[in-house]
């Protein structure tokens, strides 16, 4: 539970959101009817940005926000979303006290993951700081390989239109390329635990 500074009303509060783009520009929003001045930065009114649907998780699942917008000449342009811009920019949200606009609140931070348009309108997904956890680091103990087709790791150049579905049998029958397959084809799977020997069935741990 966050502290509110002292004397200020939560009747005068109005939400307020500062974005640093990735060259350095700062842009504020606000839900206010008019501008204000928040951390050195103006926050528009009616500048088209809102917050949009929210997915949170238990555990250490990191959730995801979302905010919706519509492209203004003045605020956020097709041109600058083309140029990857807002790719990886920095989001804070603040509750605002609209009288005294440096009377606030700090709600969170988070980075812009994934940018999407639709005519005139965007929408931006936000990944909060417990993102990195869910974030692979390593290799991942798969039957699939993990290697791109084409790429250093699988070894062959593909013919052109070529697509590969990483299983071992696609890797060998299809492109000859089990020396580098990328997987674990032998692993068990989920169904592991009801197994059991059976006669006539091969039993020696080499099938794939």
């Amino acid at each position: 539970m966050r502290a509110l500074p002292e004397g200020l009303d939560p009747a005068r509060l109005c939400q307020a959101w500062i974005v640093i783009r990735a060259d350095g520009v700062r842009l504020g929003f606000t839900d206010h009817d008019r501008d204000l001045i928040v951390d050195g930065v103006t926050c528009r009114a009616g500048g088209g940005w809102s917050p949009g649907a929210s997915e949170s998780a238990a555990g250490y699942a990191a959730g995801q926000n979302a905010v919706l917008g519509v492209l203004d000449d003045a605020g956020i342009t097709q041109t600058d979303l083309a140029a990857g811009l807002y790719d990886g920019a920095r989001v804070a949200a603040l509750r605002v006290d609209w009288r005294a606009p440096s009377r606030l609140v700090r709600l969170w931070t988070a980075t812009i993951a994934a940018v999407s348009r639709d005519g005139e309108a965007f929408k931006a997904t936000l990944a909060g700081p417990l993102a990195e956890l869910e974030r692979v680091a390593g290799r991942t103990f798969t039957r699939l390989c993990d290697a791109r087709l084409g790429d250093g790791r699988c070894g062959i150049t593909p013919p052109a239109g070529a697509t590969c579905d990483k299983r071992w049998a696609t890797c060998v029958g299809t492109f000859a390329n089990g020396v580098n397959f990328r997987g674990f084809p032998t692993a068990p799977g989920e169904d592991f635990l009801t197994l059991y020997p059976a006669e006539g069935e091969r039993n020696d741990g080499g099938r794939r």
